[in-house]
């Protein structure tokens, strides 16, 4: 069973490429892209991480700390790094947990609670799972949580994009339309009534229907 949205994001203490952490205390006040990978020296995963390395700076300009994860050591992670500047142009600028007991993939429902067994013995399809992205917020709820296959690359522009909307969200009482972008026009949140929207928003709404009420994006 997945980890609900709204769920406190399980804290745990791990190796990673830049030192050991505890998760928690690792994330303070800052949002987090927490996202897993099933094995070392895959071929999806390797462009994967080579395009969010080049995209770091706007994770960094919205403060979103990146965090990824495979069940291969740290040791592992480093040389596949060599591999990542070689065929993606850039190597990866953030920590990658080396999850080899297993641990933070089976408190994230990523694997079997039953897993063991050596970590280097087992193939990406065994971990097949192990292919998710949570989205994590100041308060160490989870957000957002997206599971992909093997076969189909992540589009990190979407979670741009989507991390637009939650912060926005957050901040303000509204909801983002499908597709919506940085800048388009929101909607009004169902919990706000129509007496407090106009405080809000004396300047009015558009309301093609009652229960829709959209104003530009609040500033």
């Amino acid at each position: 069973m997945t980890l609900q949205i709204g769920a406190t994001a399980p804290d745990f203490e791990a190796e990673t490429t830049e030192g050991k952490i505890k998760f928690h205390d690792w994330i303070g006040n800052s949002w987090t892209l927490l996202f897993s990978h099933p094995k070392d020296f895959t071929p999806v995963c390797t462009t994967e991480l080579g395009r969010l390395a080049k995209l770091k700076p706007e994770f960094d300009k919205r403060g979103v700390k990146l965090m990824g994860l495979s069940v291969d050591p740290v040791t592992k992670h480093s040389k596949w790094a060599d591999d990542i500047k070689e065929t993606q142009g850039a190597a990866p600028n953030y920590p990658m947990i080396g999850d080899t007991d297993y641990n933070v993939s089976k408190l994230y429902n990523m694997l079997p609670a039953s897993t063991s067994g050596d970590a280097s013995t087992r193939t990406a399809a065994d971990n097949a799972t192990v292919r998710t992205v949570f989205i994590i917020g100041p308060d160490k709820k989870i957000k957002l949580s997206l599971a992909y296959p093997m076969t189909t690359g992540r589009n990190f522009d979407e979670l741009l994009r989507v991390i637009d909307s939650l912060q926005l969200t957050a901040k303000h009482r509204v909801a983002t339309p499908a597709d919506w972008k940085q800048g388009e026009d929101v909607i009004i949140a169902g919990s706000v009534t129509d007496d407090e929207a106009k405080t809000i928003y004396p300047q009015g709404w558009k309301s093609p229907k009652p229960y829709i009420r959209i104003v530009p994006q609040p500033k």
